[in-house]
């Protein structure tokens, strides 16, 4: 039986090489992952990283290279995260960054 057709609406995944950055110093504190390659990541998408560093001592900045699985959404996943995603967004809209306390 030939399933070529359900390809767009279930889950495919797939190794690629990525690289971890990670830095925590007095002035940020972050976590970066570029995936080596030329992949678009659409709505739903997940990147798990295999073997990743969890943290790094005060004062350095490492980068290292690692491979990743990238798990795409299929398409009722894809469309489910953009139509929360507009909700979500919305909620950012509520922040306020004044010096004043709400009641």
């Amino acid at each position: 039986m030939k399933t070529d057709w359900l390809f767009p609406l279930t889950r495919q995944s797939f190794d690629a090489p990525c690289r971890v950055e990670i830095g925590h110093t007095a002035e940020s504190l972050f976590a970066h992952v570029e995936i080596d390659g030329d992949f678009e990541m659409r709505p739903g998408d997940r990147v798990l990283v295999q073997n990743a560093p969890t943290e790094t001592p005060f004062g350095y900045r490492i980068t290292v290279a690692r491979r990743a699985t990238i798990i795409r959404a299929g398409l009722l996943e894809r469309l489910w995260t953009r139509f929360c995603g507009q909700f979500e967004l919305n909620e950012l809209y509520d922040v306020s960054f004044t010096n004043r306390r709400a009641l």
